[in-house]
């Protein structure tokens, strides 16, 4: 993986928690990227050791000049109360180059339209990916957008100003879970019904558009069921998770109740680290534990920077969605969401 020290430009207050870091392109190149993927940040830990967050970007390969990433602030989050409260424009952050799989690829064919959903800061790579086919085509576009109220909608300025400047080929729908009584637009979260409801109210071609979401599970599962309801072609569904799922230990014995201490042989960079998986690590968890340096960026599962290949053994990957059919037939499997389910677990990491 590369990594670059890229230079603030200038810091954009969104909303009163959420703050957008411009960077300066390294000098001597072009910072390369698909609109929806994301930078990972690395800053110093109180134990010395770096820290890293993945945080998709706002900015469009298509429309800006600069890269953006859009961080809001989480309660006793260590690097984003780090990245909203301490860095100014001037300051040099550690990234390691763009990643991600949630992508739009202006060069594949599309008829339909696009539809978006998308709530709190899930709004970010959704972004990127709206500027990006406005400018690009001429399609249309559908966001489904929910907030807790008026002052925390990010980009509400700018989404505005795209509306108006593409009138009639984007439409935002706001809805808010707690709203002023000056609130005339909708009421409540996403979800099956509601969400059914703003799809038919704007044309939604279920079998023909679109769709791409990211936000919180709830919303998403809600979404899903949508789809299936209405048959909407796996093809055309694209979604981000931000974190790996919380795995609860008694749950997961429940769940997989072979699971238990194994020894993992993990071949990279030359050298053989041979280790022990508890019962409630992954992979990669254990290998962190014991300071081995091993590949990682987002840890859920979505980037492929953790990828390695089974050799020997059987092993569980708490998600799999990050990867293609084809290359879970092939035996590769993502570190940071796998957990060893035999004996003489061998894995390979180019």
């Amino acid at each position: 993986m590369k990594t670059y020290f890229l230079q603030v430009q200038k810091i954009v207050r969104e909303t009163e928690d959420t703050a957008s870091l411009h960077f300066w392109h390294p000098i001597s190149e072009q910072l390369r990227y698909k609109a929806g993927q994301f930078l990972t940040v690395l800053v110093p830990g109180s134990d010395g050791k770096k820290v890293r967050r993945s945080y998709s970007m706002s900015s469009s390969p298509a429309t800006d000049s600069s890269v953006a990433i859009t961080v809001k602030r989480v309660k006793g989050g260590l690097v984003s109360n780090y990245l909203c409260d301490q860095v100014h424009a001037g300051d040099f952050l550690e990234v390691i180059e763009p990643m991600g799989r949630f992508t739009y690829e202006p060069e594949q064919p599309h008829d339909g339209s696009l539809v978006m959903i998308g709530a709190g800061s899930g709004i970010t790579p959704l972004f990127s990916i709206l500027k990006t086919v406005l400018k690009t085509t001429d399609r249309k576009i559908l966001l489904i957008y929910g907030n807790r109220d008026e002052n925390s909608i990010i980009f509400k300025d700018a989404l505005q100003q795209l509306e108006s400047a593409y009138a009639g080929r984007l439409n935002v729908v706001y809805i808010l879970s707690r709203p002023s009584g000056y609130w005339v637009g909708h009421h409540g979260r996403i979800h099956q019904a509601n969400g059914i409801w703003f799809m038919k109210e704007n044309g939604v071609d279920f079998r023909k558009d679109y769709f791409y979401m990211c936000g919180p599970e709830a919303m998403m599962d809600e979404m899903h069921k949508i789809y299936k309801l209405f048959e909407v072609p796996e093809v055309h569904i694209f979604y981000e998770r931000f974190n790996a799922p919380v795995q609860d230990e008694e749950e997961l014995m429940e769940k997989l109740p072979d699971l238990k201490k194994q020894t993992v042989t993990v071949q990279y960079d030359g050298e053989t680290h041979v280790f022990d998986v508890e019962p409630h690590q992954t992979i990669l968890e254990a290998a962190l534990e014991l300071d081995i340096d091993l590949p990682y960026s987002c840890q859920a599962g979505m980037c492929t920077a953790c990828l390695g290949k089974c050799l020997e053994g059987k092993v569980k990957m708490d998600e799999d969605e990050g990867l293609t059919e084809k290359e879970i037939a092939e035996g590769y499997v993502l570190t940071c969401v796998s957990r060893p389910m035999s004996e003489g677990v061998v894995i390979e990491i180019d």
